[in-house]
């Protein structure tokens, strides 16, 4: 049977009050369809954390060839807290794109938590690769969860990154 949801729970400090409470927050993970309001929601996260800040944008071309994308997000209730997506390369290798986290949840586990689904959704799907281009600043996250760098740095959106890639 293949993963479409999950719920979990995290304990993440709250980053707005003086001293940083911890709360229990339930999330859901769960696949999202494209053309959808969730999927509207994803594209405007990406926009805002990973784009923006670049003086980019998305194209409706770009957008339009997500249509075939595994498009993956978690929620608390409605708020989406952080997304990616997985799409095909090639027979038995899938590669992780736009994977955004709430800049002020980042480092709370969500991102892992994210990553561990998006893995069992292409596990179930009978990849045995995960590639992906990571930012050079985020190489340190990939390393944790179990990615390996793959070759040099190069330029990308006009910001260094590398590859870096996963057995399942």
């Amino acid at each position: 049977m293949a993963v479409s949801w999950v719920l979990c729970n995290l304990s993440v400090g709250l980053p707005q009050r003086k001293h940083s409470t911890n709360i229990l927050v339930t999330m859901a993970l769960k696949i999202i369809d494209h053309g959808t309001p969730e999927y509207y929601q994803m594209v405007k996260m990406r926009d805002e954390i990973l784009r923006k800040p670049l003086g980019l944008g998305f194209t409706s071309e770009e957008l339009d060839s997500e249509k075939e994308n595994m498009l993956i997000a978690a929620f608390e209730d409605e708020r989406m807290l952080g997304c990616c997506m997985l799409v095909e390369e090639q027979p038995g290798t899938v590669r992780l794109r736009q994977m955004a986290v709430l800049n002020d949840l980042q480092g709370k586990g969500i991102g892992r938590a994210l990553m561990n689904f998006a893995e069992n959704i292409a596990r179930d799907r009978g990849y045995k690769i995960v590639r992906m281009h990571a930012r050079a600043h985020a190489v340190g996250f990939y390393e944790k969860v179990g990615y390996k760098v793959k070759g040099d740095q190069f330029v990308e959106v006009t910001i260094p990154h590398v590859v870096m890639e996963k057995q399942l």
